[in-house]
């Protein structure tokens, strides 16, 4: 079940690579990162990963704010890293792996600081995700996700057209899946309409 879900959303994101950038979802995604990087703190020479990193536009945006930045980002979509790998104007200080979010392909306290835009969303197993951030998150580090938030207090699911499903979490709903991982939220941010920042920290 699990692994048809993961099929799925490859094979789609696998189709839109080649035209992501251009597509109107890429404007928007150009707004929410402005207002993001307002919000964001970072260490000394700070090791980040992206996850769901697409075409890797957040992670060429951090590195041009920040020249002693390192990242990592993280698909599941070859075809996405392809596109990203292309356009890396910072390599090798920017690298792209595939992988799944449940299951990190990296080591326990690898990463001061962690992303995910938009891309929340889209886990089947969101306790799972965050039990991996909080797991390769480095003591004191912060977790900014980015995602379309919900009203409700549960998480409300959408079956689209596509044959992607999609999740919308509350402010209350991404807090307990923080505290049920062991990370601490720190605020809440509107980025752009229902788009909404949450800055974990991990003690």
């Amino acid at each position: 079940m699990i692994s048809n879900f993961l099929s799925n959303k490859k094979q789609l994101f696998d189709r839109w690579a080649s035209s992501y950038d251009t597509l109107f979802p890429s404007v928007i995604y150009q707004a929410i990162h402005k207002r993001l990087l307002s919000k964001v703190d970072l260490p000394n020479r700070p090791n980040v990963l992206d996850l769901g990193c697409g075409t890797g536009r957040l992670l060429e945006r951090l590195a041009t704010k920040f020249p002693d930045l390192r990242g990592t980002g993280l698909d599941l979509s070859p075809e996405m890293l392809r596109v990203a790998r292309q356009k890396n104007c910072h390599h090798p200080r920017l690298i792209y792996v595939e992988g799944k979010a449940e299951s990190l392909p990296f080591a326990d306290g690898q990463f001061d600081t962690i992303f995910s835009t938009i891309s929340f969303l889209h886990y089947s197993e969101p306790k799972q995700v965050l039990s991996e951030v909080a797991r390769v998150l480095a003591p004191g580090g912060k977790f900014y996700l980015v995602d379309i938030t919900s009203k409700s207090q549960t998480a409300s699911e959408l079956v689209a057209a596509s044959p992607a499903r999609i999740r919308f979490y509350s402010t209350e709903s991404r807090e307990a899946l923080g505290f049920d991982a062991g990370l601490l939220c720190l605020s809440h941010h509107y980025l752009l309409g229902p788009v909404l920042l949450t800055i974990f920290a991990k003690p």
